[in-house]
């Protein structure tokens, strides 16, 4: 294996050739801003908040796109670093909505948590919004173009991740912008609703569909029987959100917190599975003997439909005939009310 040896604000690393300025910093402890970069996705080099000083090219460079050489002496927090930095944020910020307090990634939001790092507070430059009208059509996810800062994890995201292709860069220069389809609203394209595009958004651009007043007005409606149903990730996930060790169950605590909190009735998404599973195995076995469509292909995701009816219609004859166990458990849950109903009524 091939290395090279350089300095990083004065200490001496040698790191294997090939890696970034971003990641040799990063495994000798210091800490570079990024907005753009992901673990997971191609280098973009877009936001350019991870410049750093290259005192031996006398340049500042990007560190997640400048791969390092021999004999490089960087440096990563001088003052003229620093003031780089902080333009760079108030570039951003000149064209982003100062609306922080109503946007739902408030607590979560890397643009803003940035800035109080860099202790931004308010800026000189004049603010050029851009205005766009908020695409909230699909139900499942909302597109706020006016908060987007062109980094293009979702393009990536859509396009090579999911390879749905749906999310694009358009125009040129002060008119770039994120367009789903030909500029049309999510609903009007072949959008899977995946959510891999907002997961990857570092600010409040793109994010799911939040119903939360919704349910406790129904919570608190005397009139209205509530009930909710969970997915298995669920159990698991909320665990970690409370500074459980991964993987940790808490199925008991989120129930008990569910009835605490005024549902009704707590469904587990478990059942409407395991009867998926059953009649999907039974029509396996039936085309099976009687010479289906085979292979068969599971039903049991929603996002998988609509994946498969956009770009592979040729695979729908495959495709079990049963319903996703979220169907399963909605009809479940709706003969169980209308029984309530029945019984209310007598």
């Amino acid at each position: 294996m091939k290395t090279c040896t350089l300095t990083i604000n004065n200490k001496s690393l040698n790191v294997e050739a090939g890696t970034t300025i971003l990641e040799a910093a990063k495994s000798a402890g210091y800490y570079i801003p990024t907005l753009c970069n992901h673990p997971d996705q191609e280098i973009k080099a877009n936001c350019r908040i991870c410049v750093v000083e290259d005192r031996s090219a006398k340049k500042f460079v990007t560190s997640c796109s400048t791969k390092v050489y021999e004999g490089a002496e960087i440096h990563t927090n001088t003052k003229e670093v620093r003031e780089l930095q902080n333009g760079i944020l108030e570039l951003i910020l000149a064209n982003h909505p100062n609306d922080c307090l109503n946007c739902i990634r408030n607590s979560s939001c890397e643009l803003r948590q940035l800035s109080e790092r860099y202790h931004i507070r308010n800026y000189n430059l004049q603010s050029d919004i851009d205005i766009y009208p908020i695409d909230n059509t699909s139900g499942v996810l909302v597109r706020d173009r006016n908060k987007c800062i062109k980094c293009m994890k979702c393009v990536e995201a859509c396009q090579e991740t999911q390879m749905v292709g749906i999310l694009s860069p358009s125009y040129r220069s002060i008119n770039s912008c994120i367009s789903a389809g030909f500029d049309e609203n999510l609903n009007q394209t072949f959008c899977t609703f995946c959510g891999q595009c907002s997961a990857v958004c570092p600010v409040g651009a793109i994010y799911e569909y939040d119903e939360t007043e919704k349910v406790w007005e129904a919570l608190h409606d005397p009139k209205k029987h509530v009930i909710v149903q969970t997915a298995p990730a669920v159990r698991v996930g909320l665990g970690e959100e409370f500074g459980l060790p991964r993987g940790s169950k808490v199925t008991g605590k989120m129930v008990t917190a569910l009835k605490m909190l005024g549902f009704n009735k707590v469904f587990d998404t478990d059942f409407a599975a395991d009867l998926t599973i059953l009649e999907e195995g039974n029509e396996l076995l039936s085309r099976i003997k009687n010479g289906g469509k085979l292979p068969m292909i599971t039903s049991c995701s929603p996002g998988w439909i609509n994946y498969a009816e956009a770009f592979y219609p040729e695979l729908l004859d495959h495709v079990s005939t049963c319903k996703s166990p979220l169907y399963l458990q909605y009809q479940s849950c709706h003969v169980l009310q209308k029984n309530m109903n029945a019984k209310d009524l007598k």
